[in-house]
């Protein structure tokens, strides 16, 4: 294992440099540890000047602004993604901050045939589909621009235009006026315009983690926060109170499903006492959507994931918050920004979700080719 040190080894950073300019097809995957070691400014810089593609991990959204050209979205859904198609083409992944517990690399690195560099402030554990050809173990940002100085004269010709149009068109789709239930794209395009530039979305664990991941866009590092490691269901009330609390100047939107906001709902009473500021988004299907739609992929049907809800509107004003159920796209993009605006209670949005779009968007994902 390489002795762990602040500084680059300069001899690996040149190793790293020559690997990339020789490659064919370099793609860099951006994980969490970028965000935890504040290296975002440096990343960005380093894409933008090598035009190299990225994609992040669910925990690294942020890590690369996805308004930038050469941002091909996240990595690591449970099926093969639009990002999927950078990867099964590059001969080189350029992995900065990743961790294990981010994803399985085998759906990056099938065949184990692929050139990676791992770049971050420590040594990952070894697995078949990850085999390291060099380990830079430093300072993230001292990393990143060391590679970039060593990189003066390079510029990748890979622009993966195809895979944003993917995302994008995917993402428009959202756009569409209806009344409820929404359809997941609806809503994530719905929350996306009325939480700025700087307002804290924390996304709980379900179904809706897959979509939120994969759809809303992010620009800057913790406005997006996953648990992709543990994926604690039910985190993401408590979470949005402490987030208040560390940026009470922000917006703080917790996205749970039913199932998890029943996990831990008494947290409501907590940021009523208190006077915490937070609003809540339910996405209502009256099942543990994430078991159900695995379920449906891997056996074409599934059982004992469905329950009832109490009356949600009467539950949430019992604990002295506000709650209201969305008819509408329109009236959730309403409704969440004049709750956003007006930042001065607890809020709840009801909003049912029409849940068919999941094995829509597996059946289509397994027909979709992305030319490169």
């Amino acid at each position: 294992m390489p002795k762990e040190s602040n500084e680059p080894n300069p001899k690996l950073i040149e190793k790293a440099a020559r690997l990339i300019k020789n490659a064919k097809h370099p793609v860099v995957m951006a994980g969490m540890g970028i965000v935890r070691n504040h290296a975002e400014k440096e990343l960005n810089a380093f894409i933008e000047k090598t035009h190299l593609p990225v994609a992040t991990t669910f925990m690294g959204k942020g890590s690369v602004d996805d308004r930038s050209k050469y941002a091909l979205g996240v990595i690591g859904f449970m099926a093969h993604d639009y990002g999927n198609f950078a990867f099964d083409q590059a001969d080189l992944i350029l992995s900065i901050g990743y961790e294990l517990s981010e994803f399985n690399p085998v759906r990056i690195n099938p065949k184990a045939n692929k050139t990676i560099i791992h770049m971050s402030t420590f040594s990952e554990d070894s697995d078949e589909h990850y085999p390291v050809k060099v380990n830079i173990i430093s300072d993230i940002d001292k990393s990143i621009r060391a590679l970039s100085d060593c990189l003066n004269d390079f510029k990748s010709s890979e622009t993966k235009a195809d895979i944003r149009e993917e995302v994008e068109a995917e993402i428009a789709s959202g756009k569409v006026e209806s009344k409820v239930p929404l359809t997941p794209q609806q809503i994530i395009s719905a929350t996306r315009e009325s939480v700025d530039d700087k307002g804290i979305v924390l996304v709980d664990t379900g179904a809706l983690k897959m979509w939120m991941a994969r759809l809303y866009p992010t620009y800057a590092p913790n406005t997006c926060l996953i648990d992709n490691g543990l994926s604690t269901m039910s985190w993401s009330l408590p979470g949005a109170i402490g987030a208040k609390l560390a940026k009470p100047d922000h917006h703080i939107l917790s996205v749970m499903g039913d199932g998890s906001f029943m996990m831990n709902s008494q947290e409501l009473e907590t940021a009523v006492r208190y006077h915490i500021p937070i609003t809540i988004l339910l996405w209502v299907d009256k099942s543990y959507g994430l078991i159900k739609w695995k379920m449906d992929m891997e056996m074409g049907h599934h059982s004992e994931v469905d329950f009832d809800n109490p009356d949600f509107v009467e539950y949430v004003e019992s604990f002295g918050a506000n709650a209201h159920i969305v008819s509408s796209r329109n009236d959730l993009k309403n409704k969440l920004q004049n709750y956003l605006k007006n930042d001065n209670q607890v809020n709840v949005l009801i909003c049912p979700v029409d849940y068919r779009e999941n094995m829509k968007l597996i059946n289509k994902l397994g027909k979709v080719t992305v030319s490169l």
